[in-house]
């Protein structure tokens, strides 16, 4: 009598926001050992160099206003090739438990019995701040950081009165198609139009672009060309941005 196949582990894997040297040595080893990669649209390519030879790689990735895969298939492709006995790794930009669904797909697979491992990764909000030369908490300039989307699930906007008076420097993931509603909602919620502001787009890698400026110019970002993948932020640390933001961002990765 055959025994019953053991199911695979899975590994929910942030890769960080681009470049391959900004993934962690827990990642590699992960990526290495799966023995199916089921990725993400915003991970670069150039992560396959941490793939083992014949390791199946599928391109299951998310976009907003586009043709592509459902959270619900993503969660049934990742279980039937557990259950099938292949070590799975769940490829993710940035870090998986910051706005990356990584808490649905862990407690989703963990529901069917399935070993789960989560690998963090370093986060596109962590990595818009470095190419600026900024520090997110800089005591001179705030008590904290507070990381947010652009919209809730329910399609609406965060509460931008809470977030104007919280003192802290905003972090806004997932906002560039909204950008103008963002300005104008933090604007009527009292902060002033002054108050400086930055988009990064492409973060961490290689493509790397931004834009500084300040709250009340916000859009003049779209008409510069940034556009999704970006990251907003927003708060007086941006007014600490160093002179070489330009060459910042067009930095070559350390060879």
């Amino acid at each position: 009598m055959q025994a019953p196949l053991k199911p695979g582990k899975v590994w929910v894997v942030g890769v960080g926001p681009g470049s391959p040297d900004l993934v962690t040595v827990r990642a590699m080893r992960a990526l290495a050992a799966a023995e199916v990669w089921l990725v993400d649209d915003l991970v670069s390519p150039d992560m396959a160099v941490y793939a083992s030879p014949g390791t199946h790689v599928e391109w299951v990735g998310k976009r907003g206003g586009r043709c592509s895969v459902s959270q619900q298939r993503i969660q049934q492709l990742t279980l039937q090739h557990a259950l099938a006995g292949r070590a799975v790794a769940r490829v993710k930009g940035g870090d998986p438990l910051l706005f990356g669904r990584g808490g649905e797909e862990a407690a989703f697979l963990r529901g069917h019995g399935l070993q789960v491992e989560i690998v963090n990764g370093i986060s596109s909000g962590m990595a818009a701040a470095q190419a600026l030369g900024i520090a997110l908490t800089h005591r001179a300039h705030c008590h904290g950081v507070t990381f947010v989307t652009g919209h809730t699930s329910a399609d609406g906007s965060p509460d931008w009165h809470a977030l104007a008076r919280s003192g802290t420097t905003l972090v806004i993931y997932m906002g560039m198609s909204r950008i103008a509603a963002i300005r104008d909602g933090l604007l009527a919620a009292g902060m002033a139009a002054g108050t400086p502001a930055a988009v990064v787009m492409h973060a961490g890698s290689e493509h790397a672009r931004s834009w500084t400026g300040s709250l009340g110019k916000l859009a003049d970002a779209l008409a510069a060309g940034l556009a999704s993948p970006a990251v907003v932020l927003v708060g007086g640390v941006v007014a600490d941005t160093l002179p070489a933001v330009a060459a910042a961002a067009s930095a070559q990765p350390f060879q």
